[in-house]
């Protein structure tokens, strides 16, 4: 590592209005180095890394990349001076090809002919320096989204970076693909890349990086060379105080909820299942463990009224499944926290006061006669976000303004205000920190322990075991036998996940 910085985020501040989302931030990262930036959601994290790509302007402060000052607000100076970032969700056109991607704003309108052959050998080069092995050829929307992943930082590295910024780099990624992401990361530093990633997930950030700063409120409250701290000091040093994340109880189940067996249920475009099996009872969490892509969204579907089965039985309170659909799921009493919040929790154009009801317009406290009834809206907004401990706004926010954590807490307590009688919880904990995965895990655990049937669905291994008294595993579309939690841990569930279930209904 050089002495001189290649980078310099000079006492940096940024307003939102009456919010502050960074204040007198001074960040520096020198060449070779991996940095991780570490956060509460909403701590101006993402903020601070869209000032230095020229997507914000700083109310004061400057951004300086190997000496020279960064016109700021212009993401083309940006990347002319060497800075790549690869958004959480990622930024490429599904209907191009790999190198159609790569190539996709650095070739001038005015050039009379194109340069792919060129482009073409300078990716595979690319690929092959930084172990980022991709089909050129390949259409972006048949990748999996580590392959994905892939294509965004070939596309930075392709424009010359050598600051490359990862925002929640492993949100999206199976255990493996993350452990080959921060191989590949490790590797690039060796060469003299600099790296900044943004992460909530601490044994990440102590495998990954060479150093930490920490971001509370929107100022830096420590930094910390990663050699001489731990997990515990950074949880305690990102929320203020010590995170214990709540401990499963044995508690009595109650009825049967719900009941598939032998069913089918199609999903154009995604994974169907075929023939499962399972049931969910009164103050019960049943855990779906399963690698991503194995039809998890299609049971979500299922449960919450979005898909209908083909074959077999599914009893959904006592009525057939095939016979309900979203809205009559919602008036049976079944709460569902959509693993996409973005596109399918929230509309971010909303206030949190019309996202706290929109899918409770036929209850007749919140519209009448198909006039929405505003201050009853607002009063049950209101509460939420004080019993969910929901911050960054009133009721009249834009639901887009808040950091992720804070959009799940408006998801999860609008279900769990109103007791349901089951709760779909489809990767409830995605991109959340610390804190907010304990207040999570907190409350789903007092929900089953108010008599709510819990679906769990979720990829974290150590969040199944932590919550799920039974747990079944997702491969292809099809379900384990289950698996009480007194015979859960983490090389079971690997195993099942994997698609190993020989002996499990023993293991009932």
């Amino acid at each position: 590592m050089t002495a001189e910085p290649i980078l310099l985020l000079d006492r940096i501040t940024k307003r939102f209005g009456a919010i502050t989302a960074n204040e007198d931030v001074t960040v520096s990262l020198a060449q070779g180095e991996v940095l991780a930036l570490l956060g509460e959601n909403g701590a101006g994290k993402t903020t601070l890394m869209n000032i230095l790509f020229g997507h914000y302007v700083p109310d004061s402060g400057s951004v300086r990349v190997a000496g020279r000052a960064l016109r700021l607000g212009v993401p083309r100076d940006a990347i002319d001076a060497g800075v790549g970032m690869v958004h959480q969700h990622f930024t490429l056109a599904p209907n191009l090809t790999v190198l159609e991607n790569v190539m996709t704003g650095t070739e001038r309108l005015s050039a009379w002919r194109s340069g792919a052959a060129a482009a073409r050998s300078r990716l595979a080069k690319l690929a092959e320096r930084f172990g980022l092995v991709v089909d050129p050829d390949a259409r972006v929307s048949d990748l999996s989204v580590g392959q994905q992943q892939r294509v965004e930082i070939l596309k930075a590295l392709y424009n010359n970076a050598r600051i490359l910024i990862l925002d929640e780099p492993t949100a999206v990624l199976t255990r493996g693909e993350a452990e080959r992401l921060f191989d590949t990361l490790r590797g690039m530093a060796g060469q003299g890349l600099s790296i900044i990633f943004i992460s909530h997930k601490l044994h990440e950030v102590m495998a990954g990086a060479d150093r930490v700063i920490v971001l509370r409120g929107g100022r830096v409250s420590a930094e910390r060379r990663t050699a001489d701290t731990n997990q515990a000091e950074l949880a305690e040093l990102m929320v203020g105080r010590r995170v214990q994340r709540p401990v499963r109880a044995a508690r009595p189940v109650g009825e049967v909820l719900i009941e598939a067996r032998a069913a089918d249920v199609p999903m154009p475009g995604g994974v169907p299942l075929r023939a499962v099996d399972f049931t969910l009872r009164a103050a019960e969490v049943l855990g779906i463990i399963g690698v991503s892509g194995n039809g998890q969204t299609t049971l979500a579907h299922l449960l919450s009224g979005l898909a209908r089965p083909k074959a077999g039985q599914v009893s959904i309170l006592g009525r057939d499944a095939a016979g309900l659909d979203a809205r009559a799921m919602v008036g049976l009493g079944v709460g569902r926290i959509p693993e996409d919040r973005n596109t399918e929790g929230a509309v971010g154009d909303f206030p949190l006061w019309q996202n706290a009801v929109l899918e409770r317009l036929g209850d007749p406290r919140f519209a009448r006669r198909g006039l929405v009834r505003r201050g009853a809206a607002r009063a049950f907004c209101a509460d939420v976000a004080r019993r969910f401990d929901l911050r960054g706004g009133g009721p009249e926010t834009q639901t887009r303004r808040l950091s992720g954590g804070n959009m799940q807490k408006l998801i999860l307590g609008r279900n769990l205000a109103d007791a349901p009688r089951v709760l779909i919880a489809a990767q409830p904990t995605r991109g959340l920190d610390e804190g907010a995965i304990a207040a999570v895990h907190a409350a789903l655990l007092a929900a089953a322990e108010a008599g709510t049937g819990v679906v769990l669905i979720s990829e974290d291994l150590d969040e199944v075991i932590a919550l799920a008294d039974r747990a079944q595993a997702i491969v292809g579309g099809r379900l384990s036998p289950p698996v009480e939690a007194d015979r859960l841990d983490a090389t079971r569930l690997g195993l099942m996940m994997a698609g190993s279930w020989e002996g499990l209904a023993d293991a009932v």
